[in-house]
This record gives C-alpha cells, structure tokens and sequence, in this order.
C-alpha cells in the first residue's frame, strides 16, 4: 500500500495504491454497514461510498503498514551536538480507537542527542506514522517518545500533545473547545530545569 503525492507536468496529483483483497472485503462490510443503518446503498449518491470508506480508512491507518524505527535509522548521522533539538507544531490526525471518530492536533518533539542526530523530517513522520493508527493520545505520546529513545539514544526525549476530540465534540459530553493535553519525558528532560526549558520554547513563536 503506498500513499503520495507525485508532481505530474507541473500540477501535482495524489497516487494511492490500496491492497485491493482488503479494499473488496472492507467495502462489501461498509455497504452491509449503512444497510443496517437504514441507508439505500443503491441511491446514487450512496453508490461508490462503501468503497470511498474502505479507501479513506486505508488511508487514514496507514501508520500499520510503516516501521518508524526503519524511518529514524535511515538518517541518522554522528555528530557532537548536546542541544536541545525541537520539532514543534506537528499536524496529528489520528482516530480515537474507542469510537472511529477523529482526534486533531499538534504534537512537540525535542531530544538531546548523544552522538547521533536525525533528520528533522523523520521526527514529523514517526509521529504520523503512530498516529495513522487507532489510538488513545496518552499511548501515542509514550510510543513517539519510546521510538526516539530507543532508537537514537538520546540524552533525553520530550513529547507533549495537544488535541482536540470529536468523540467529546460530537458525541458524549459534547464539549466543543475542550483541549486534551498528555505529555512524556525521559533522561535530561525529567529534570525541572531542562523541562521548563522546553516548555517555554514550545510556547514561543517565531
């Protein structure tokens, strides 16, 4: 299964290739779906959305078929470099695994490094490639800070996550400007200091 966006004479156009037995099976279970919901999946507009559904949930839990181990050791570099190194304001979007319904919102990543660091893209991607899983927010920020540990090494990792829920939004309490936040340290950043630090500058903008 890949997903990209490939520049074709100048306008750029969106390539998905989707594994087809899946996408059969998935859009036959969303056709009996909206039938027990009471729909026609005959009427027109109701046609091609089975299939619509299967490919948008293939897409949107794409981070199963990605090894975000793979993606930080493919740019790792040595270098003598002891600073904090953020990455901050990273897009999330994610499904809450509880009811398939969307979370949104960003994520703020720094390490320490400790001999080695990595390209900055391939912070953003791990995080997209947790996200693109059903999860819970407090679970992806641990598993973006596990990854980056225990990949890199680091002198510390540093992972805050800030979302907004459409399970809260649209249904339950149906609170509409509440913000979730959950955040996870390890090494250097668990001293008060260095996380006050990092705090400070998440919060400061260009």
């Amino acid at each position: 299964m890949e997903f990209s966006l490939q520049n074709n004479d100048g306008n750029y156009r969106r390539i998905e290739k989707h594994d087809s037995a899946k996408l059969k099976k998935l859009s036959k279970h969303y056709k009996e779906i909206l039938d027990l919901l009471g729909e026609d999946t005959d009427r027109e507009g109701l046609q091609k959305t089975p299939l619509r559904v299967a490919k948008a949930m293939q897409f949107l839990l794409q981070g199963y078929e990605m090894d975000p181990v793979k993606i930080l050791e493919s740019a790792m570099f040595k270098e003598d470099y002891r600073q904090m190194v953020i990455v901050k304001d990273i897009e999330i979007y994610s499904m809450c695994e509880h009811h398939l319904l969307p979370f949104i919102g960003k994520a703020h990543v720094a390490y320490i490094p400790n001999g080695y660091i990595t390209g900055l893209s391939k912070i953003a991607r791990v995080v997209d490639v947790y996200a693109r899983r059903l999860q819970v927010q407090e679970r992806l920020t641990s598993q973006i800070k596990d990854c980056i540990q225990s990949t890199l090494n680091p002198l510390g990792v540093a992972v805050v996550i800030e979302a907004q829920h459409l399970c809260m939004q649209m249904r339950g309490i149906q609170k509409q400007h509440s913000v979730t936040t959950t955040s996870d340290f390890t090494g250097a950043f668990e001293r008060v200091a260095t996380r006050d630090e990092f705090i400070r500058l998440i919060g400061t903008k260009l």
